[in-house]
């Protein structure tokens, strides 16, 4: 072969690899032809808090209005679940079965054994907006109003790992949990930590760039956050829900279901196939070529 076609495949390889044309940045390994998204409950206020069981079971709160946690079982049904459980912005279940809810209104994060819904306190006297719950056990909590992620041990003992982001709110782990990643609702960036052995947050990166309206440049209004199996970061935001690569490069923006508010997302359903959002008055879903991280059996 001639040096000259030597040099043009090169390029062209390169050319190709830069547009990263079936790289980890196409929205066309998550999305499928003709999927779209579908309505699964209604009719309530401020949807928010998405979580999923081992079985794929969905569950999720109206912050607003709401008293209960809602399930959507295999059968698309939506029940409540646990009752007497009000202003509660995020859940996640934890490697001890139990599921663990936000109630910054009420200045405290509870556990809730199942399938009984005893509560237990776990700290009070914090404000948490969202939670990410390890295998170990320890528990990280988005405090917005003080600019501040903090820790819960499991021996119960609170104290604050980072400070000075402008609004942490969302936040979720890696799949191997090496590495915390937080939402800025006041500002353009998803800040990445590496997560030391004693529960300490290191290497604090603005990592990915969030888009943002046009109207308000510098606030995408980043909120929740979700994870999938490949490693891909999902931020709800103002103009969408937000795809990053595991490297933090941006994938695309998957259009919101309606016109309104979009404040969390999270993989659910069979397989952990679905992609669900929670927008203002309404849970949506869509099935994907993507799975979620099943972080405990």
């Amino acid at each position: 072969m001639k040096l000259s076609s030597i040099i043009f495949l090169l390029l062209t390889t390169i050319a190709l690899h830069a547009q990263n044309l079936a790289g980890d940045m196409a929205l066309s390994l998550v999305l499928i032809d003709g999927e779209d998204w579908q309505v699964v409950a209604s009719g309530y206020q401020f949807t928010d808090a998405p979580c999923a069981d081992a079985d794929g079971n969905f569950y999720f709160s109206d912050v607003a209005k709401g008293t209960n946690i809602f399930k959507i079982g295999a059968d698309g049904k939506v029940v409540p679940f646990i009752a007497n459980a009000p202003k509660i912005s995020g859940l996640k279940f934890g490697p001890d079965g139990r599921l663990y809810a936000c109630q910054g209104g009420l200045k405290r994060l509870l556990a809730f054994e199942i399938p009984s819904g005893k509560q237990t306190v776990i700290a009070e006297g914090v404000e948490p907006n969202d939670l990410a719950v390890t295998r170990k056990g320890t528990i990280y909590i988005t405090e917005t109003s003080k600019k501040q992620v903090t820790l819960i041990a499991t021996d119960g003992k609170v104290r604050p790992v980072d400070v000075g982001i402008t609004a942490p709110n969302g936040l979720t782990l890696s799949p191997d949990q090496g590495t915390l990643v937080v939402s800025d609702s006041r500002g353009t960036n998803l800040w990445a930590f590496r997560i030391e052995k004693d529960g300490s947050l290191s290497a604090k990166e603005p990592y990915m760039n969030v888009r943002a309206p046009l109207d308000k440049p510098g606030i995408s209004s980043g909120d929740g956050m979700t994870t999938d199996s490949a490693g891909r970061y999902y931020v709800a935001s103002a103009v969408g829900l937000q795809m990053f690569d595991s490297t933090g490069r941006l994938g695309g923006v998957i259009a919101k279901p309606q016109n309104k508010f979009l404040s969390s997302a999270g993989f659910a359903g069979p397989d952990l196939q679905y992609l669900y959002v929670t927008s203002a008055d309404k849970i949506f879903r869509r099935k994907t070529k993507a799975r979620g991280v099943l972080f405990f059996k």
